[in-house]
């Protein structure tokens, strides 16, 4: 009897059955793909023109609104790229060291990943770009096309240093979006004697990608500038992702009853300090800097004051920061609650299997999620109050509070509909459109009227009457703002109590069978 061939393994520094490995992992969840795909084209098609209007009011301009709207293709790009290669390395954290352990150079594994990497890069690109011709075409080809993937390999960096830094996933959704927001608000200024602009990290790449000279590139250019972000942005991932590819964290779940459950669950919370500095960080900054680039003008906004619609005139500096708030509670509710909830799923799992009881589960995981709201509220109002004054406090932090309650269960809903890595997407595209750009202030007088049926239009409504008017009107606004939050509450419960069996349910499953 002859002994089987040794079957030869993958040499040390192979990365192409990795790397097929690694593409094949990411899309086993066909949601992922769909969402790669679905998200630039939404972004580019719908709210390109909205983004356009907003820096413009803001004075944040690339030259026209055409060029803004070219530039949202990037943006687009850089945002996809940046959470995908996030989850990339956040969730492979432990199979990367048992392949390093097992003789993979971590050179050779820090290629796999950047060739995975590159290839979304390459997907979410090519979507953006797609999108950007069939709204207003390409013009400028031969600068588009390498910008928007120069974004993308940009962020890809980005997610990949946030992946190795952040061990919790809100931590590092939170972190990814917020350097995204300030870097398309703030990184393009339209006065080019900005100094701070030129240290955000795709301000030259923005302004080449549409023609529009910086005037502080020196002899580089703004191409050379632009190559130099990118090849620092990979050889700094490169270089951390090699320094980490030995270390792996264990993870902690929450678990218990409504009491122990509502105890251990804040105790979570505090063992993760980042995330609840970045409830309290986020906001503040984002507030702070919505009064400090708010351009001096006027604004009309249509209001209802006395049972009657009003046209009434407010000067921009004084109340941006306080319609901006809930821009920035509805963002960190959303993913205070897809992560919330997806956290504790294997636990909670098991407990169902051992007996626990379903509602008192859901009740222990709404109640950490309440916490969670509680402090990014408490922090954004605590902030508004020094550059805000509110025409009625109590019903302007009651409105906050209820819009940031409403996100908060549609990123329950979102967790187990979409997974970790789309959730975060969908988190982060809902609240964009709607509270950002559908229901802003800024961009219209007031919203449209197919605006009624997304979630944050009772809410907002409410809180700009409470905010800007001495009576309070919007009675109706206010009925449907709880309609949506009951609704969203009763398919969050739906969707927890069928997403966990019971134990009796597990043990009668296999008899019922054979039957």
């Amino acid at each position: 009897m002859t002994a089987p061939a040794p079957v030869a393994a993958p040499p040390p520094t192979a990365v192409a059955p990795f790397v097929r490995c690694f593409v094949s992992d990411y899309f086993r969840n066909p949601v992922n793909l769909i969402v790669l795909v679905l998200v630039p084209a939404v972004f580019v098609l719908v709210a390109a023109g909205s983004i356009a209007q907003a820096m413009e009011l803001l004075g944040r301009s690339l030259g026209s609104r055409p060029a803004v709207e070219t530039a949202t293709a990037g943006w687009a790009a850089a945002f996809l790229a940046g959470v995908a290669m996030y989850f990339q390395v956040r969730s492979a954290r432990a199979t990367d060291r048992r392949l390093v352990l097992a003789g993979l150079s971590p050179v050779g594994l820090v290629g796999a990943r950047a060739t995975t990497g590159l290839a979304l890069a390459v997907l979410v690109s090519t979507v953006s770009l797609l999108a950007l011709a069939a709204r207003a075409g390409i013009d400028d080809p031969v600068r588009v096309i390498p910008a928007t993937l120069m974004f993308a390999v940009i962020y890809l960096a980005i997610g990949a240093v946030v992946g190795i830094l952040a061990g919790n996933p809100v931590n590092g959704a939170v972190v990814i979006l917020f350097v995204w927001i300030i870097d398309v608000f703030i990184g393009q200024v339209g006065d080019t004697t900005e100094q701070i602009s030129r240290w955000f990290p795709t301000h030259f790449v923005a302004r080449w990608m549409v023609g529009l000279p910086t005037g502080h590139a020196g002899r580089l250019g703004d191409l050379g500038a632009s190559l130099v972000w990118v090849t620092a942005a990979v050889l700094i991932a490169a270089a951390a992702l090699v320094a980490s590819s030995r270390i792996a964290r264990p993870t902690r779940r929450a678990a218990g009853q409504l009491r122990t459950g509502l105890r251990l669950g804040v105790v979570e919370l505090s063992r993760n300090p980042v995330f609840a500095v970045l409830l309290i960080v986020v906001p503040v900054v984002f507030v702070l800097l919505a009064k400090i680039t708010t351009p001096a003008r006027s604004m009309v906004l249509t209001l209802r004051e006395n049972s009657a619609a009003v046209t009434m005139s407010f000067w921009f500096p004084e109340v941006h920061a306080g319609t901006m708030t809930p821009i920035a509670i509805g963002s960190l509710a959303t993913l205070a609650g897809l992560f919330l909830v997806l956290d504790t799923a294997d636990g909670d799992r098991r407990l169902r299997l051992a007996g626990y009881r379903a509602g008192v589960l859901l009740t222990a995981r709404l109640g950490v999620i309440a916490v969670a709201v509680l402090v990014v509220t408490a922090a954004a109002l605590a902030i508004t109050a020094t550059v805000f004054d509110a025409r009625n406090w109590a019903g302007y932090a009651a409105a906050n509070l209820l819009l940031a309650a409403t996100y908060a269960l549609i990123g329950v809903i979102i967790g187990p509909l979409f997974g970790r890595v789309a959730g975060v997407f969908v988190a982060f595209l809902i609240p964009f459109l709607d509270l950002g750009l559908i229901q802003s202030p800024m961009l219209r007088p007031e919203p449209q009227p197919w605006a009624r049926a997304m979630p944050g239009y009772g809410a907002s409504r409410v809180l700009f009457d409470t905010a800007l008017t001495d009576h309070f009107d919007e009675i109706e606004a206010l009925l449907i703002a709880l309609v949506w939050f009951i609704g969203l509450a009763a398919v969050a419960a739906l969707l927890y109590t069928r997403g966990y069996p019971s134990r009796r349910s597990n043990r009668i499953g296999p008899s019922s069978a054979l039957a």
